[in-house]
């Protein structure tokens, strides 16, 4: 089977959707499958083996001339197609190129339009190499906020178009008025237009299936995996001096750093040898938020840390090894979480509130405590259980690690996949 799985690039952050197509289109291609992985608007990051093309689609800059110069539409393909080069889009990312929704109202609309959009240009190159180039059995996008190429894709592939949704509401939930509400008049009306679409949580398939005004049998839950690979740490029996909670995610309001930071005070002065540190990606836009954070814990000294971003796989391993627990707090409800995965494969249990996905991720793997969401009070309680029962933390490790190397590896969630596509 040849997949073209159509991702969008995180303008230049680790991106936890990226990360996961790039996963399943390796685990798919040690199958035998044929994958091609294109990257929209810009390359994807990652920390293992990119296995995605050289061409990037949707070219960010290109988009967004698209979008602020009437002029630049008419232009030859010929003199505005380098700015799609890769290394280009990378180094302009750093600057210009940016993915805070409050601010892409407009152009997140514009490109749902299609090709009645000023993106129309580059919507229909995109639909012309899956159609009429590239040809694949089935065409799955990872993104539904890409659903404006679709109208123009099926006029020119008769193949299957699947979606796998993986938090798309989120980024349209951030979109200001009017634009949010056009959005997802936009989406509800080209959703119609997939043959099916993919998720990781029972709890999505629901929530997605009204949220688009669709009906449930339109959703199939398929399995969430990462690749095991370098996740090799086994549960420590002693919890460290001091016992370190961790957080690992990127540094924003909506993954709950702030509510993690208010239960560490609670746990610190019930247990003083505890420390908390933060390791994730910050850009731009959150920075005043963590600088407000990092003022406000200057009182608990070296007790609170944020290591930065981790450079690769191995880094971000080393950093799992030296927790105790982990807890990412979201205020919005996770549809899949494959942070949770990544500290259980390295032996670390979790603390996580009780909404989204989570739920169902901790009773699958046994290998956490949840809480009541955004409740600080909470989240400090369950916290200090696992730093007094050191026996109860370790036995939530063992299961938890033994659960994702049974059944959320990257090849159960190929296979998974793979049975619904064929």
């Amino acid at each position: 089977m040849h997949v073209a799985l159509i991702t969008a690039g995180g303008a230049g952050m680790f991106c936890g959707s990226c990360m996961h197509d790039n996963t399943l289109a390796r685990a798919l291609i040690a199958e035998g499958h044929s994958v091609t992985l294109i990257p929209t608007y810009t390359p994807i990051r990652l920390d293992e083996r990119d296995v995605s093309t050289s061409r990037v689609f949707l070219g960010g800059i290109n988009v967004y001339l698209d979008e602020t110069v009437p002029l630049w539409r008419r232009l030859p393909r010929g003199l505005v197609g380098w700015l799609d080069a890769p290394g280009l889009i990378r180094l302009v990312s750093r600057f210009a190129i940016s993915a805070d929704a409050r601010k892409l109202g407009r152009l997140t609309v514009d490109l749902l339009k299609g090709t009645e959009g000023p993106q129309a240009r580059e919507i229909d190159e995109l639909a012309t190499f899956i159609g009429r180039d590239l040809r694949p059995d089935l065409v799955c996008f990872s993104n539904a906020l890409l659903a404006g190429v679709l109208p123009r894709l099926r006029q020119v592939y008769s193949g299957r178009i699947d979606c796998l949704l993986q938090g798309d509401d989120i980024f349209l939930d951030e979109l200001t008025e009017p634009y949010r509400g056009q959005a997802l008049a936009f989406l509800r009306s080209h959703a119609r237009l997939f043959d099916r679409f993919l998720v990781h949580s029972g709890y999505y398939r629901d929530f997605m299936a009204e949220y688009l005004s669709l009906p449930q049998g339109a959703m199939h839950v398929v399995p969430l995996g990462i690749d095991l690979a370098g996740h090799d740490g086994a549960p420590r029996p002693a919890a460290g001096d001091p016992f370190t909670i961790g957080y690992f995610a990127r540094v924003c309001p909506e993954k709950g750093l702030h509510l993690l930071l208010d239960a560490f005070r609670i746990v610190h002065e019930n247990y003083p040898r505890t420390r908390l540190v933060a390791g994730g990606y910050l850009g731009g836009r959150d920075e005043p938020y963590f600088r407000k954070l990092a003022r406000d814990a200057a009182d608990l000294g070296d007790a609170f840390g944020y290591i930065g971003s981790p450079a690769g796989h191995e880094e971000k391993v080393a950093f799992l090894k030296t927790l105790d627990v982990l807890s990412v707090p979201t205020v919005y409800r996770e549809p899949k979480g494959l942070y949770v995965l990544e500290a259980l494969a390295n032996g670390v249990p979790v603390v996580q509130p009780r909404h989204g996905a989570f739920p169902e991720m901790i009773e699958a793997t046994g290998g956490g405590v949840l809480v009541a969401p955004g409740d600080a009070i909470d989240l400090a309680r369950g916290l200090m259980e696992l730093i007094a029962d050191g026996q109860r933390r370790h036995e939530l490790a063992l299961r938890g690690q033994a659960a994702v190397c049974e059944r959320f590896d990257a090849r159960t969630m190929a296979l998974g996949t793979l049975a619904l596509w064929k």
